[in-house]
């Protein structure tokens, strides 16, 4: 096109700035990230060759095939640009990295042995890792919380015994209404106040109550707790989500089956109890935790319509769960830092 007339809004001179920029801009990139960025740039929306290109539906249409052409060779000139760099940068990586791991044979061994991490740790994750790939998502809150959160957003009654200071550890001064979580289901209130609709979001974490240290309690334990909200959830959802779970943390013949209870933040409520086929002394219902459809009065203090959406709930004890998941008699030693107990598990949950 040697002749472009004012009324085409793409000139020659305006496609080679365009390459020009990029070119440059990807010969400066000094890795694959900032490779990846320049590109974005420079040929991503919001570019320069991509506005370009936006106003090929102004140009005459006796001069679309010339423009047309011309773009074509730009952004032609621009990919071509970014593979070779990309090319270059990942080769110039890959050597970098396999000189920064290269082991001296023969240097003298390290003879300390290497440590594991706790296998309570490593179940949270694991227990984690199966909702993150149903595409949950993982969220935290404080271990100190208020009881607001804790108590009266979950519809605790303001007498109800978990309250209680012989059941509650209160920070002082009380006024302040301060305490040590007892589950981590406040997590999933503050879920419901910072996100937009639908929220589904797995709880991990440690919690606190005023029991004895024995072989089936202790005062500090870890829960995970999950909530969904969305349209047309039912206890169906809520079954399939946990029968899903169970699978992956027992294995493919497992089972759950849910029976009536009463929690004050869900309804119905249910027990879920876990089907052990390969459980030492022989097959056997084990209570895993409760669940249940989230009651619309949770919904109303964390402002959500309970006509247009529902949801449910649930939680399990990580130390429970490792308790039967590996038949372990005795809680305590768990938390007493023997680390012959640890090495039983060899890494590995």
């Amino acid at each position: 096109m040697s002749d472009t007339s004012s009324s085409n809004p793409i000139s020659p001179d305006a496609a080679e700035a365009a390459v020009t920029a990029a070119l440059a801009a990807f010969a400066a990139a000094g890795s694959v990230a900032e490779l990846k960025a320049a590109r974005t740039a420079h040929a991503g929306e919001g570019s320069a060759i991509a506005r370009l290109n936006a106003l090929m539906r102004e140009v005459p249409k006796e001069e679309k095939a010339a423009t047309g052409k011309l773009m074509g060779q730009a952004r032609g000139r621009i990919e071509g640009a970014y593979q070779a760099r990309e090319a270059e940068l990942l080769a110039r990586e890959a050597a970098e990295r396999l000189l920064a791991e290269t082991v001296d044979v023969t240097a003298a061994p390290v003879r300390r042995t290497a440590g594991t991490r706790h296998p309570l740790a490593q179940l949270q994750e694991e227990a984690a890792d199966i909702f993150v790939g149903m595409g949950w998502e993982v969220a935290e809150g404080p271990e100190v919380e208020h009881e607001w959160f804790n108590f009266d957003a979950l519809g605790f009654d303001p007498d109800h015994p978990a309250r209680a200071m012989q059941d509650t550890f209160f920070v002082d001064p009380a006024e302040r209404h301060l305490l040590l979580r007892t589950h981590t289901s406040p997590v999933q209130i503050r879920s419901l106040l910072d996100r937009e609709l639908p929220v589904y979001v797995v709880a991990p974490g440690r919690v606190y109550r005023t029991d004895e240290l024995d072989a089936t309690h202790t005062p500090v334990f870890h829960q995970i707790e999950g909530i969904a909200i969305d349209r047309g959830l039912t206890m169906a959802h809520l079954r399939g989500t946990l029968e899903h779970f169970a699978r992956q943390m027992f294995g493919e013949e497992a089972q759950i089956r849910l029976r009536p209870n009463f929690f004050p933040f869900t309804e119905p409520s249910a027990e879920m109890d876990v089907w052990q086929p390969n459980a030492k002394g022989g097959a056997r219902w084990v209570e895993w935790g409760g669940c249940g459809m989230v009651d619309p009065q949770l919904l109303l203090a964390a402002g959500i319509d309970p006509e247009e959406y529902q949801g449910f709930a649930f939680g399990m004890g990580i130390e429970r769960t490792l308790q039967f998941r590996n038949e372990l008699n005795d809680m305590r030693d768990m938390v007493e830092g023997d680390v012959r107990f640890n090495r039983q598990f060899g890494g590995l949950v």
